[in-house]
């Protein structure tokens, strides 16, 4: 199972990391990890994939799965977890407690404080982006935002997101600096979005200075990553982040 660890100067208490689609159970459109029980896949193959992910990963307590509706709602992790909470993002201060959020294409923002006794995994599509699950994220961690380390896990790159002109507006009615992170697509009225870059002003915006990653492209690499902007019906990748004991 090939997964991404982040190169971040994180606390050692600090454990990441981005699964691929390496491994796994799942076959056809799924093949490999998926850890979607949302995306069509035999749910049993699902199960056994995100037990084969625990194991690898070393996590003793139960993973918290969340259900992703692109909004910008936080669900604080706890042993008491009981099915999936419906949240775009996770926190949590206690050992053994995974946030998690899945992905094929939308950013996955990794977040922890610089003492290693905070964490937070968000869901960043463009709507929870603009709408600001980052924000909210950081708010939930309840430290200031200088002492918080951040990582872009993978998403889709600049060069396939293409976006229409409403989201592109969407965001300079926001922040005027977002300008730089859109370019002409050669569709007519129709622009190519770094979501990397936009994540990047929104955290500088609240105070978060200290970013990694950001470097891969999801809909490029089709061996590597699932991507439902390339492939439609597909699997779902992990990026997970929690506190050692």
């Amino acid at each position: 199972m090939e997964t991404i660890v982040p190169n971040w100067p994180a606390p050692a208490r600090v454990r990441a990391l981005s699964t691929t689609r390496d491994g796994g159970l799942s076959q056809g459109a799924f093949a490999g990890l998926n850890l979607g029980a949302h995306v069509g896949d035999e749910a049993a193959l699902v199960e056994a994939n995100r037990g084969l992910l625990q194991q690898a990963a070393g996590i003793p307590g139960r993973l918290n799965w969340l259900n992703q509706v692109h909004g910008i709602a936080v669900h604080p992790v706890s042993n008491e977890y009981d099915g999936a909470p419906e949240a775009d993002a996770a926190c949590a201060h206690e050992a053994g407690l995974a946030c998690i959020v899945m992905t094929a294409d939308c950013l996955p923002v990794l977040l922890c404080d610089r003492a290693g006794t905070l964490v937070a995994a968000a869901h960043a599509g463009w709507r929870g982006l603009q709408n600001g699950v980052l924000e909210a994220s950081i708010k939930a961690m309840g430290c200031k935002p200088a002492e918080i380390l951040a990582w872009l896990g993978p998403a889709i790159g600049p060069s396939a997101f293409e976006v229409g002109g409403e989201v592109r507006d969407a965001f300079l009615a926001e922040q005027a600096e977002a300008v730089a992170a859109f370019i002409p697509s050669a569709n007519e009225g129709k622009w190519l979005a770094d979501i990397y870059q936009l994540a990047r002003l929104r955290l500088a915006r609240a105070g978060v200075s200290a970013v990694y990653g950001g470097e891969h492209c999801t809909f490029s690499d089709r061996e590597r990553f699932y991507s439902y902007r390339r492939d439609g019906q597909t699997g779902r990748m992990a990026s997970l982040i929690w506190l050692a004991e």
